[in-house]
């Protein structure tokens, strides 16, 4: 490299143009892992919903490495994730210019979450969906059976139509989320008869991952408006005593050609694009307190009686009644968004990648502040008596 003023690695990449608001505000997979007829059918994706994030403590587990037997502290991701609904099968065949649907099938019944999908005013509808399309499953379903047929007899992929339950998550949205998950695994033929098996029927997210499996999560990033070069690109600033501002790029091309190339930084929307974060590991999948779980961020060293929701709740968000997976690191998006979890492309075969994580603490201290205490028990114990607690109590005998 010669004098700085004269070369210098251009900022930005250019691999994301363009950078505008996404159609998709759920993510899209837009490829799923390698097929592999040897191992039995099973779903590659799921959705959930981002809550937030806490920190745990846990041993590190890597022979030769300086940290190996020792305590580290990491930031994690608490995702909800109640059980999906499946709905349908779909079914492509594949062609010289990609895949092609052939036929969809749908199950008989559907809830008026996932209904709520396809009208644009469910208020003002006559909320007539699938109820022509229902009739067909009477007598045995023989029309059913034919489209069946067909995609044993003419697909090589097999998807479920799945959908989220919104309604156990106290989000102010209705309608539900759907998307299509490829069935890997077996004959084409029993692709068809597992998610025909699946119809109507909840599908939890630890029947699709397992804890210490490396995912990737697809979604649409944290939405930050109109933003100037420097923040946006990262261009560098210029000197002090610029005239009519210093975020800016100083020279925006020559004057021939005579015109802005597109290589060149400029302002412009930045966030709310779609993208796919790859290798994220899972540290715990946890059964939600409407499921039956309890203390479910009790570990063998730390015993102590609590739930994965923080003093407070998470920020923004609640508490999580529903089941959870717990990812390290950070994730894209702000809270509540919903996030697309898929199975990873290839298999891992790094150190971090095969590690077991063994928690040895998780974080549940209120997240609005410092958080102190751990549980309402402990921080009551430390408190004292409250006149707010005892006005309460005193309501409650005179009632």
């Amino acid at each position: 490299m010669s004098h700085r003023k004269f070369e210098a690695p251009r900022h930005g990449n250019l691999g994301f143009l363009p950078r505008k608001r996404t159609r998709h505000h759920s993510g899209r997979v837009r490829s799923f892992p390698k097929d592999d007829a040897t191992k039995a059918c099973h779903l590659t994706a799921f959705m959930g919903y981002k809550a937030g994030m806490t920190h745990i403590v846990r041993d590190v587990e890597k022979p030769g490495s300086k940290l190996h037997k020792k305590e580290v502290v990491e930031a994690v991701t608490i995702l909800e994730t109640p059980p999906m609904i499946v709905v349908g099968v779909v079914g492509y065949v594949e062609t010289p210019r990609g895949l092609r649907t052939l036929t969809t099938v749908w199950a008989e019944h559907l809830s008026e979450e996932i209904k709520r999908r396809f009208f644009k005013n469910w208020f003002k509808s006559k909320k007539k969906a699938f109820t022509k399309y229902a009739k067909k499953h009477a007598n045995g379903g023989a029309e059913i059976q034919a489209e069946l047929n067909r995609i044993k007899n003419y697909c090589s992929v097999v998807r479920v139509l799945a959908h989220t339950q919104i309604k156990k998550i106290k989000l102010r949205q209705k309608k539900a989320h759907i998307m299509e998950i490829q069935v890997n695994g077996g004959s084409v033929s029993q692709k068809v008869d597992f998610a025909v098996a699946l119809f109507e029927k909840s599908v939890p997210i630890d029947a699709v991952f397992a804890e210490n499996e490396m995912i990737d999560i697809i979604g649409v990033t944290k939405g930050k408006g109109f933003e100037g070069v420097t923040t946006r690109w990262g261009v560098r600033k210029l000197p002090r005593k610029t005239h009519k501002g210093l975020r800016k790029v100083a020279c925006i091309g020559a004057w021939h050609p005579a015109r802005v190339s597109w290589t060149v930084a400029r302002a412009g929307q930045n966030g709310y694009h779609h993208r796919t974060e790859i290798n994220k590991k899972v540290y715990k999948i946890g059964r939600g307190i409407a499921n039956g779980g309890k203390n479910t961020a009790t570990t063998d060293f730390d015993l102590t009686e609590k739930n994965i929701t923080p003093l407070g709740g998470f920020p923004q968000y609640g508490i999580i009644n529903e089941d959870f997976i717990m990812l390290k690191g950070g994730v894209i998006g702000p809270r509540k968004r919903v996030l697309t979890l898929r199975k990873g492309l290839f298999p891992q075969t790094s150190r971090s990648a095969l590690e077991e994580i063994k928690l040895k603490f998780i974080d549940t201290s209120s997240k609005f502040g410092h958080g102190r205490f751990q549980t309402s028990e402990e921080k009551y114990k430390f408190m004292g008596p409250l006149a707010r607690r005892a006005k309460i109590a005193a309501a409650q005998n005179q009632a």
